[in-house]
């Protein structure tokens, strides 16, 4: 099997496992950090303070370089958001996801553009740098003849990337291409697997309810068990000067989500990760 000479450090987004972390924050934790993960992305605090999760983090063994905060959170509360997070010692914050009336096409679209842009400038006054997290829906075409995704990137040259390849794939592009066209903008890389194709309901699967009955072939797999080609991409990665590889798998199917996260570190150890 191919091992990789230069390797980066592996995270795992928390949103993975969030249904044994809501019943045991610190025990979770443990088994991640013996997995073998020595970084986590948080995604929600758990109704903890800024400085405890910190505190659970730190007992663990864990280091939390970047956190996923709603778009709306970062809009009503953007001081306290920089605050926690400055308390969490994270280099990067990421927009996770956009709502239909925030997102390109929706009403509120350039006003969702002043706002990340402004986000932004806050926070990299206090340090931290603002990713944003892709979906497949912002791969639609502008009437620039632009993805939306890359006219966001264009309008907010503050603004760096965290590609997810999963989506980036189910939108019908090649994940290694865009992680080079972003070539010293993507800093962190959120690797999934999946099987299928894009179906009508998959967005079931990340916890949006969608009113259709219609048959879908997609499921999220561990990393390395599903029809991505994992290798190519982590080459693409580390060739674009990519910092850190964030596992990520949203429905964890005919296992636990620890048994899942665990098989995708176990992957990329077997990578030489």
């Amino acid at each position: 099997m191919l091992k990789f000479k230069k390797t980066l450090p592996v995270g795992l987004q928390l949103y993975s496992v969030r249904d044994f972390l809501q019943n045991d924050l610190k025990g979770t934790l443990k088994k991640i950090k013996d997995m073998g993960y020595d970084y986590v992305e948080p995604a929600g605090l758990y109704s903890y303070t800024a400085a405890d999760f910190k505190a659970a983090l730190d007992e663990a063994g864990l280091t939390a370089i970047c956190a996923h905060v709603p778009y709306a959170q970062m809009v009503a509360e953007l001081d306290k958001v920089i605050s926690d997070y400055k308390t969490l010692g994270v280099k990067y914050l990421a927009v996770p996801y956009l709502g239909e009336n925030d997102r390109a096409g929706g009403a509120n679209y350039h006003i969702t553009l002043k706002n990340i842009a402004n986000f932004a400038k806050r926070f990299m006054e206090n340090g931290i740098t603002l990713l944003y997290h892709n979906h497949d829906f912002e791969f639609i075409k502008l009437a620039n003849g632009k993805y939306a995704l890359d006219d966001m990137y264009d309008s907010i040259p503050e603004l760096q990337t965290e590609l997810d390849c999963c989506w980036v794939k189910v939108a019908g592009e090649d994940p290694a291409a865009y992680i080079k066209k972003y070539a010293g903008r993507c800093p962190v890389l959120h690797l999934k697997d999946f099987t299928g194709v894009k179906s009508a309901n998959m967005y079931n699967l990340i916890g949006l309810e969608e009113s259709t009955e219609e048959p879908s072939s997609f499921a999220f797999r561990p990393v390395g068990y599903g029809r991505q080609d994992i290798p190519t991409v982590i080459t693409a990665a580390i060739k674009s000067g990519a910092e850190y590889l964030i596992v990520e798998q949203d429905d964890p199917g005919e296992q636990t989500s620890l048994e899942a996260a665990e098989m995708s570190r176990n992957y990329l150890k077997s990578l030489g990760f």
